[in-house]
């Protein structure tokens, strides 16, 4: 599709977003949150800018349309290869032996690329190219194969999770029945289809939702409220099976964007919450517990295996934003000082495996919850946070290009306010934390000359010894050390003495009485 880019979209999101440089900060026109086709739902950077309901809409459009400009492709190649064989056989007759065998080669070559061409847009190519594809999956699995505890601790949450939802759906009686034996028909179809992009599982994933969601509605006259329950635990029945297929796989960039991210994220630690606006102030104790709590509920995401689980971590640290900034201020948060909390709290966090787990809610996760209500608003705040840090500049932070260079390449960091430069309504928690950034601005430097010191010191040591080495080399070769023969034990004086036994007995001490 490349009438429909991603980038496209985030730099639409990035002009529509009111990017101001005064003290308020990043300001969102709450609309430009919704579906540009203008359906009042949702709309997310993945789908870009749709809600799921119209994007798929909008993919089956560009789909279809592909399919039939590479049939039309298919086609012309087709006619084009067929007339030059008919060109060839008119003059085939009229040329040499030796020429009319090269000629007969060419044409069989030219005939092999009408009939490659032919099969290349036909289903049995693409399934055996599929087939293929697939197989060197499952053996790029087979070989990060993840080890036995791990293995062990997932089949656990299975096993858990489906006793769950069996006990669960006997709720129902009939209806449950019936959702029980779509679920298990569904999985079943989609252990014979892991040959499928991952796009097109998430097709056949929504599809299902949509499947059984209508299934309750008409055939079972099931009322809303049930069937909204009744396809969260179909949701956490399927996913938690499905996990390890479709979370971040082999023939996706997701583990690629993951790093970029993080990258990008560690390369922005500079950023302050001035710089952002951010009405927050961590000095007040409960501010700080509500911002650690945030900060943990969005890294808690990736350990959670449904999409649902993962979208109430989302919320849980949107709370916990919206509870600090209460604090602080006094009063009811609104959506202008939200985004720029939350951009803040990821940039301070760097939660693992962002993308991957932000396009596993959007590609897996009941539609409904995405495109209305608070789950659906905070994912797409936290869309939108991410993508204002992939394209954040100079500008966005009220900076000059060059100061904005200087701090990303770390040569220095970020001037703090003096004391005497506040505005008069400037908290003093405000104060204080400039002051100790400051200072931690401070030792960073001094750090930073004891490292080069210490690199310096290290450099002489090692000279220093090369050097008495040198030295002590020079001396050995210079005088050599003999080691002489060993000399021969002296013999006793007497010892050759052949009268020895005709001499006196030895003098023996006397002792007198005085």
């Amino acid at each position: 599709m490349s009438s429909l880019r991603v980038s496209e979209f985030l730099a639409f999101f990035l002009r529509k977003m009111n990017l101001k440089s005064e003290r308020r900060g990043i300001h969102v026109d709450q609309s430009e949150l919704l579906c540009k086709k203008g359906c009042g739902y949702y709309g997310n950077p993945a789908w870009q800018g749709f809600c799921s309901k119209c994007w798929r809409e909008e993919y089956h459009k560009a789909r279809q349309k592909q399919i039939q400009e590479d049939w039309e492709l298919a086609e012309r190649l087709q006619r084009e290869e067929e007339e030059a064989y008919a060109s060839s056989q008119s003059t085939q007759g009229a040329q040499s032996l030796t020429f009319s065998k090269f000629e007969e080669k060419k044409t069989n070559e030219k005939t092999r690329k009408v009939t490659t061409v032919k099969k290349f847009f036909t289903a049995s190519s693409r399934a055996g190219a599929k087939k293929a594809l697939a197989g060197k999956l499952k053996e790029i699995q087979e070989a990060k194969a993840p080890s036995p505890a791990i293995h062990r601790q997932a089949s656990i949450e299975t096993d858990r999770v489906s006793k769950e939802f069996i006990e669960f759906i006997r709720t129902y009686q009939k209806p449950g029945q019936d959702i029980y034996k779509q679920c298990k028909l569904f999985l079943d179809t989609m252990s014979h289809k892991r040959d499928l992009s991952i796009e097109e599982q998430s097709e056949c994933a929504q599809d299902f939702y949509q499947n059984v969601a209508d299934r309750l509605q008409t055939r079972w006259k099931v009322p809303p409220e049930k069937v909204e329950k009744a396809m969260d635990e179909v949701e956490k029945y399927i996913m938690t099976r499905q996990y390890k297929y479709v979370f971040c796989p082999e023939t996706t960039d997701d583990e690629k964007k993951d790093l970029a991210v993080q990258k990008r994220i560690r390369a922005l630690h500079w950023v302050t919450p001035q710089m952002l606006c951010v009405p927050v102030s961590e000095e007040i104790p409960e501010v700080s517990d509500m911002v650690v709590k945030a900060i943990t509920d969005i890294i808690e995401m990736d350990s959670k295996r449904v999409p649902r689980d993962k979208l109430a971590c989302i919320t849980k640290c949107s709370k916990h934003i919206f509870n600090a900034i209460k604090i602080t201020k006094n009063e009811p948060a609104s959506a202008d000082d939200f985004l720029p909390t939350l951009i803040y709290i990821v940039l301070k966090g760097n939660p693992p495996r962002l993308q991957s787990n932000i396009q596993y809610i959007t590609r897996f996760c009941n539609p409904s919850r995405l495109m209305t209500g608070e789950d659906g608003y905070y994912f797409t705040n936290l869309c939108c946070a991410v993508a204002f840090i992939e394209k954040l500049d100079a500008q966005s932070l009220n900076l000059s290009q060059e100061d904005f260079d200087r701090f990303m390449t770390g040569q220095t960091s970020p001037k703090k306010q003096e004391s005497d430069t506040f505005s008069p309504d400037v908290c003093l928690g405000v104060k204080q934390m400039c002051k100790s950034l400051d200072l931690l601005s401070q030792l960073n430097e001094r750090q930073e000359r004891i490292v080069s010191e210490a690199k310096k010191l290290e450099k002489d040591l090692i000279d220093w010894t090369d050097g008495i080495t040198k030295e002590v080399e020079d001396i050995v070769e210079k005088y050599p050390l003999e080691i002489k023969p060993k000399s021969q034990a002296l013999a006793a004086i007497d010892s050759e003495n052949v009268e020895n036994d005709k001499l006196p007995p030895p003098l023996q001490p006397q002792v007198y009485a005085g």
